[in-house]
């Protein structure tokens, strides 16, 4: 049976918060988990699930130096960076 360990919590972004305030959502925090007995390590994002006054759902995954979009919204399919999550959310209202 594969046993996983957290190793690290990801926070929700501050940033990010202080837009979404006057929506309704929810926040699922992030981890890092490792495989144990091997060295292999997972990455759950942190989800900004927003109901109200649209639906979005909104990961936020952990950047590396590969990306430099560590957003992605699913129902647009898509990446983006803090500015243009940023963008998107104040024209949500």
């Amino acid at each position: 049976m594969l046993e996983f360990k957290t190793i690290q919590e990801i926070k929700p972004n501050e940033e990010i918060l202080n837009i979404i305030k006057n929506y309704k959502y929810r926040i699922i925090n992030g981890k890092i988990k490792t495989l144990l007995h091997t060295n292999l390590q997972f990455i759950e994002p942190t989800k900004y699930i927003i109901t109200y006054p649209t639906t979005l759902t909104i990961l936020e995954y952990k950047i590396n130096e590969i990306s430099n979009k560590p957003f992605y919204i699913q129902e647009h399919n898509e990446k983006y960076n803090l500015k243009e999550i940023k963008q998107i959310l104040t024209n949500i209202s």
